[in-house]
């Protein structure tokens, strides 16, 4: 006779202090994942982007302005992520975010935040120099390709939000916002971040 799985109380302790996800949504994803943890997670976080892209369009007033001091002092980071409610914003899960983007943006230097912010004469120039990196005698619409690549690449370097996560690498800082948007039941959004180095401009 086969019996049915039921998660255990420890199990979904275990995923919801993991996840941070709400003890029905953790409960659901272990039966859907018949136990196996690594699955149960991983559909909390597919389940979590899809919620955070229906709350796009939510205002987010409320937030937390974090730090992160690194290098005994020499480099210091104030980053600006915005939530709904302040309930959220006093969430554990909210405030690792708010220390997870600090850390990172002292790690990998963003110089901007997203695509949007990056001036059109800026993406102009490095567009311009990308194409003479390509050989000559190609056809317009391989150059207009493989430039289009390497400026996707130029942005992943270059915008926090297209950036791999410092932490975890397998997703990028939005993709990582998105999840604990999810999670959280909020639109929640980076609005903005200054790192300090000691002696630079």
């Amino acid at each position: 006779m086969n019996t049915v799985y039921k998660p255990s109380a420890d199990e979904i302790k275990r995923l919801r202090e993991e996840s941070g996800a709400g003890m029905s949504d953790v409960r659901n994803a272990l039966l859907w994942a018949e136990g196996d943890f690594e699955r149960a997670k991983a559909r909390l976080g597919d389940l979590g982007q899809a919620k955070a892209e229906k709350k796009a369009e939510r205002a987010a007033n409320e937030g937390l302005v974090g730090s992160y001091i690194h290098a005994g002092g020499k480099i210091g980071v104030l980053v600006e992520i915005n939530c709904e409610t302040d309930f959220v914003a006093r969430n554990e899960r909210f405030r690792e975010l708010v220390r997870d983007v600090a850390m990172h943006v002292a790690a990998m230097s963003p110089q901007y935040l997203d695509r949007a912010e990056v001036p059109e004469t800026v993406a102009a120039e490095v567009k311009a120099e990308l194409e003479k990196t390509v050989p000559p005698g190609k056809p317009p619409e391989i150059v207009e390709k493989i430039v289009s690549g390497k400026l996707n690449k130029w942005y992943e370097e270059h915008t926090l939000l297209e950036q791999p996560f410092v932490k975890d690498d397998a997703q990028t800082v939005g993709e990582l916002v998105n999840s604990v948007s999810g999670v959280l039941g909020e639109k929640i959004r980076v609005r903005r971040y200054v790192k300090f180095a000691l002696g630079e401009e």
